[in-house]
């Protein structure tokens, strides 16, 4: 199974330190070898990263852990190949416009079945489960959404439906974004947590590396972090229980 990664923010933040912990989970503390990739939203515009290589190996990776990237919304992806070969094309996270924005998404599990599902106006570049389901997801909201709904909340609850149909072909955990929200589901792993005041230090689970959070944030800021796994070992992460759906608008859940 492949791990994801994403980051919702209320003002512009790097995610050196999850990430640290992250690629370490591909090849050296973790099985998934086979590429990684990662995406940094800049308004609608999204900067993306891809290499089919173990991330734990990759000087991209290591650029990616020391370059401080600011963004409000990350999505990022270690893979660990059961379907499709490794290559560059069937390295996550995957991309397609639909209202002028791009949507990036991730996915782990097994969808049995999914390329029975007809795509009409995005087709896969690739030959994952992954980029099927995820063109697939696009074709209905298009079908469905000309232009984006009046209310994030009608837009998630259309996301949520596709999200339970394809969790019964097999094991759907996805992080989606459309650059204003970050979308998650779980089918059967994904944890979250928030930082905000008073913030304290954070310690990796895949390295040793701490950080000390209230010496680079301000009183004001609010981060959410979503993993497959948690990245640390000294916070409270919150499990999400199978069919969780969940919304994060700067770093805040949009349906609570």
């Amino acid at each position: 199974m492949c791990e994801l990664l994403g980051m919702s923010a209320n003002v512009p933040t790097d995610i050196c330190f999850s990430f640290s912990g992250l690629m370490q989970r591909g090849g050296k503390t973790g099985p998934h070898r086979d590429g990684w990739g990662i995406g940094f939203y800049e308004g609608r515009g999204c900067r993306l990263f891809h290499d089919p290589r173990a991330s734990a190996d990759s000087e991209v990776a290591r650029l990616i852990r020391n370059y401080s990237i600011k963004s409000k919304i990350v999505i990022s992806h270690v893979r660990k190949a059961n379907r499709g070969k490794v290559c560059l094309e069937n390295t996550h996270p995957f991309t397609r416009e639909l209202w002028g924005m791009s949507w990036v998404f991730v996915h782990n599990g097994q969808l049995k079945g999914i390329k029975k599902h007809p795509v009409r106006f995005y087709r896969p570049i690739g030959t994952t489960d992954s980029k099927h389901a995820f063109c697939w997801m696009l074709d209905q909201i298009r079908s469905v959404f000309y232009e984006p709904p009046r209310t994030s909340e009608v837009l998630a609850g259309f996301i949520h439906n596709l999200a339970k149909r394809l969790d019964d072909l097999g094991v759907f955990n996805f992080l989606l974004s459309d650059s204003r929200n970050l979308y998650a589901y779980c089918s059967n792993k994904m944890c979250w947590l928030t930082r905000r005041a008073p913030f304290g230090k954070a310690q990796l689970i895949d390295e040793d590396m701490t950080v000390d959070f209230k010496e680079v944030t301000t009183p004001n800021d609010i981060v959410t972090v979503i993993a497959t796994r948690p990245l640390t070992q000294n916070e409270k992460w919150t499990i999400m229980k199978r069919g969780t759906f969940e919304v994060f608008n700067d770093g805040i859940p949009l349906l609570q």
